[in-house]
């Protein structure tokens, strides 16, 4: 089941992308990033009560909090930045850049969180990173 939220998190993603390069065309990007921010809180929490899931706000420990903003501010920083590159740049060449964060992932959680790296894991990452690269330049 994870796969099928993997494949429908990149295709929302692709969508996100474009729909923001529409939207962020007449207006500042820190401004694009508050709205599109908005619009992800209200969304969250609709869910989070639709489906009856507030309950469990009383069990999240001290550490799963700390590391969840954390989290969170590394997402808003991901955001202004992408937008401000998405505003100025082409879209063609922000999105695989963006998308590089795949490999930087992949480094991260071997160092990070020890997890194995595989031969397919290593020949994946690498062909990424020249396809990230090819797309750029």
């Amino acid at each position: 089941m994870w796969i099928v939220f993997a494949l429908l998190s990149a295709i929302f993603a692709a969508l996100t992308s474009i729909l923001a390069k529409i939207g962020i065309e007449h207006i500042d990007s820190t401004v694009a990033t508050a709205i599109r921010t908005i619009v992800v809180v209200i969304v969250s929490w609709a869910i989070v009560f639709f489906t009856g899931k507030q309950q469990t706000l009383a069990f999240i420990d001290r550490k799963s909090l700390i590391f969840l903003i954390l989290s969170g501010i590394a997402t808003g920083v991901s955001w202004l930045c992408y937008y401000r590159a998405l505003q100025s740049g082409p879209a063609s060449k922000v999105i695989p850049i963006d998308k590089f964060s795949v490999v930087i992932g992949i480094v991260l959680a071997f160092f990070l969180l020890g997890e194995s790296v595989d031969k397919k894991t290593i020949i994946g990452g690498a062909l990424i990173s020249i396809g990230t690269f090819v797309l750029i330049l």
